[in-house]
């Protein structure tokens, strides 16, 4: 009997869930009036097998202040975006980006005396 080890051209390559270009605008779009208005400093991305994590930090070396992610396993649930705060909190979740992403905005609004 012949065994053969398996081709490296044959092997899957795991799948990665990413942000897409569109989606990506909207956020960054975003991260620069949060950097504009002093209150953002750093982000980060991370591209896993079930999610996609867009990180915001008000300075490097600290944990994130929030986490805007993507799981396209609950697109058909509770929506695929969700804005997660420093606790872990769910502060938002959805199908549609722009309005998740509202939770966020409603923190740039501030009196002006």
């Amino acid at each position: 009997m012949n065994v053969q080890p398996p081709s490296p051209f044959h092997a899957k390559i795991p799948e990665q869930v990413a942000f897409h270009r569109a989606e990506l605008s909207v956020i960054l779009s975003l991260y620069g009036h949060m950097v504009a208005a002093g209150e953002w400093r750093d982000y980060g991305i991370s591209s896993l097998s079930d999610v996609a994590i867009f990180s915001v930090f008000r300075r490097t070396a600290e944990h994130p202040l929030y986490r805007i992610e993507k799981r396209p396993k609950l697109r058909t649930k509770q929506g695929m975006y969700a804005v997660i705060g420093m606790d872990g909190q769910v502060l938002k979740r959805g199908h549609d980006l722009k309005t998740v992403l509202r939770v966020l905005e409603r923190k740039l609004i501030r009196a002006v005396e």
